[in-house]
């Protein structure tokens, strides 16, 4: 018999750490703010806080558990705080757990309803780049592709694959413009309408340059609105594989 003793238990352990994840979760409030989230579309403080129904202070207590376990990340756009999962990989978990909970995600939950206009909804100019509906399906469009790459080093910025500088090039996209420039190259820019990421940087703006040049998109005179030209349409479902 090996009387060797074991070595002492600590926060390393998987048993200690799936404890405490589970003690993150193990909070009724807490665990209708992670159902609320597998939407996959952000939400400010308040929004969950009427969703949990609870006070806003107290969500916010809520919340700094569930990011400093590392299951909600939280961004800050301008005066907004976005929360929303902390990855793909604790969405699985959570619908994992609702299995064996005998539930669906959806049950009882408030679902996501934008307040912006149609026509700011659908795109719009966000700063230098477009937004909205068309180019949050671009930008989750390059992702699946593998044309974009997180890079390693820092989770908000991206690179482009060889793959995606070749199908961006062959678009007319001037790729050599985008990286001259003394800014960001590519990054996630949360949508406030759809509450999932588009495209921001450098290559957000030439993106938008190009859609501008090929009249795929036209600008309002009186606000931010982008409306998606007939040719534009056609060509960005094309892109997408819808058409």
């Amino acid at each position: 018999m090996d009387d060797t003793p074991l070595p002492p238990r600590g926060a390393g352990f998987a048993d200690q750490a799936l404890a405490a994840l589970a003690q993150a979760m193990g909070e009724p409030a807490r665990a209708r703010i992670l159902c609320c989230l597998l939407d996959g579309h952000a939400r400010t403080a308040t929004e969950l806080a009427a969703a949990a129904e609870i006070a806003a202070s107290t969500a916010s207590a809520h919340l700094s558990r569930l990011v400093a376990a590392g299951l909600l990340c939280c961004e800050v756009q301008g005066r907004h705080r976005y929360h929303s999962l902390a990855g793909g990989e604790v969405g699985a978990a959570l619908e994992a757990l609702l299995v064996l909970a005998g539930r669906q995600h959806s049950e009882a939950l408030p679902r996501f309803e934008p307040s912006t206009p149609p026509e700011l909804r659908e795109a719009r100019r966000c700063y230098d780049h477009m937004a909205g509906e068309w180019a949050v399906r671009w930008h989750e469009h390059l992702l699946q592709q593998g044309w974009l790459i997180v890079q390693a080093e820092d989770a908000r910025s991206y690179q482009l694959s060889l793959a995606g500088q070749d199908a961006l090039a062959a678009l007319g996209l001037d790729l050599g413009a985008a990286l001259r420039q003394r800014r960001r190259f590519a990054c996630p820019c949360m949508d406030w309408s759809v509450r999932r990421p588009h495209l921001g940087g450098a290559l957000g703006a030439a993106w938008l340059a190009l859609l501008e040049r090929k009249a795929w998109v036209e600008g309002a005179l009186d606000s931010r609105a982008l409306r998606i030209t007939p040719r534009g349409r056609a060509g960005l479902r094309r892109l997408l594989g819808e058409a």
